[in-house]
């Protein structure tokens, strides 16, 4: 989905969860905002000789020719120093675990550590990376040559650029196109295969409170363009006419895609001749693992009061008075349980290091960032040992009806059903 031509008018306003994200890392000084300007042609990153000019990521969205709509972030240097310093390689390290194409820039002088260690960490996570050796215009021509053998013994591609001379801005634009056409994931459909020409398929949408005026929120329009991109059919409901609306049609749809909020009500109403799935499960088929999602819904029923519960929203969005990470999460989980819960509420894109403190962790739907990221965080949870969900299969699994919401997918049911199964032997032993 990253990938979908957009017109010129609209170019700027693809949201910036469908664009891909290119990233520039290195040290500080190597030349990172200087390349974010001659790629786009703006004035984005400030430019400086002082090191340490860049200290926190920098992101331009922007239409790249013969790529389409990505962004472009500047992060601070590799090689800073300080407690500042290293908080802001940190933050680097951790954009760069969910770049689409990582731009490692190196001074053509010659890599050093900074720069081999970006590169393990790439390559260690199947980054897309492309290796710049910049401000060849400062180099002599032996130790470029030396700087070149080591690049290509790195086992990633590379080009030679000099902003300063005004070369090989166009060669590693054209370079940058070959790795993003050959690495680049962009999301799955978020109906996947489950629409076929000439079906039905209603969509159950309370008016969310969270949405601007006038507009259904992202999830909800996507489903309604791969529907019709699908050559099907969609009806649009409240909850209030479900009933009504599965009885006037006079062949059964195909299924029903709901919002989580109202799952159990949907449920009710529904022939049992018709699945059921909601758009935040839908969302973790297209932006995350819905397998691994299902897998960790089964730690909630072990929750235990004063237990530890991360809650992470990848958009800052104002909260709502009933907001459903905030608050309707919350209570649901501390009314199964019996008690209050420690729950910490992360928000933004960056995720925290150390997991291990946590019981759980539920995650929103990731509409505003791409399914590389969220794959990040579920990868930094399966290293760690900790559970991870979203809030589409967690309000399934609280509202006692994941088994149906999950018939879609009966693999993610079977990734459940086995989970629940082992940590009741795990918590029975103890």
């Amino acid at each position: 989905m990253s990938t979908i031509p957009i017109s010129t008018s609209s170019r700027l306003e693809t949201p910036k969860g469908l664009r891909l994200y290119i990233g520039l890392f290195g040290r500080r000084n190597a030349g990172k905002s200087s390349l974010v300007n001659a790629l786009t042609g703006q004035q984005i990153s400030i430019v400086s000789d002082v090191a340490g000019t860049t200290t926190d990521p920098v992101e331009k969205a922007y239409e790249l020719a013969g790529v389409g709509p990505v962004v472009f972030i500047d992060t601070a240097g590799v090689d800073d120093v300080g407690e500042l310093g290293r908080l802001r390689m940190a933050r680097s390290y951790s954009v760069l675990d969910w770049m689409d194409l990582a731009l490692i820039v190196c001074d053509a002088a010659g890599l050093t550590d900074c720069e081999r260690a970006l590169i393990a960490r790439a390559t260690e996570n199947n980054i897309p990376a492309l290796v710049v050796l910049n401000k060849t215009d400062c180099c002599a021509s032996q130790t470029l040559a030396a700087t070149r053998e080591e690049a290509t013994k790195c086992g990633l591609p590379f080009v030679e650029t000099s902003v300063h001379a005004k070369e090989g801005i166009e060669g590693l634009r054209e370079a940058l196109k070959h790795v993003l056409a050959d690495k680049a994931q962009p999301d799955r459909a978020l109906l996947g295969d489950l629409v076929k020409p000439g079906d039905t398929v209603i969509l159950v949408t309370p008016i969310d409170t969270g949405a601007p005026k006038g507009r259904l929120i992202l999830p909800q329009v996507q489903t309604i363009r791969e529907i019709l991109d699908a050559d099907a059919k969609c009806l649009v409901v409240r909850e209030n006419r479900l009933a009504e609306a599965i009885a006037n049609e006079k062949a059964k749809p195909a299924f029903i895609v709901t919002d989580s909020q109202v799952v159990r009500s949907v449920i009710e109403q529904t022939p049992a001749s018709i699945p059921v799935t909601t758009f935040s499960i839908q969302m973790a088929y297209s932006k995350s693992d819905l397998t691994e999602m299902a897998r960790g819904a089964a730690m909630l029923d072990f929750l235990k009061p004063g237990d530890k519960v991360m809650i992470c929203e990848t958009c800052s969005h104002h909260p709502q008075p009933d907001d459903i990470g905030r608050k309707k999460l919350p209570r649901w989980l501390e009314k199964k349980i019996g008690g209050a819960l420690d729950i910490d509420v992360v928000v933004g894109k960056d995720f925290p290091t150390d997991l291990t403190p946590y019981k759980i962790i539920l995650q929103c739907g990731g509409c505003v960032v791409t399914r590389r990221h969220m794959l990040s965080r579920v990868r930094a949870a399966r290293a760690q040992g900790v559970p991870m969900t979203n809030y589409g299969v967690a309000i399934s699994h609280l509202q006692g009806v994941l088994a149906r919401a999950l018939e879609l997918h009966p693999q993610a049911k079977q990734a459940f059903d086995q989970a629940h199964a082992e940590l009741q032997k795990q918590f029975a032993a103890l």
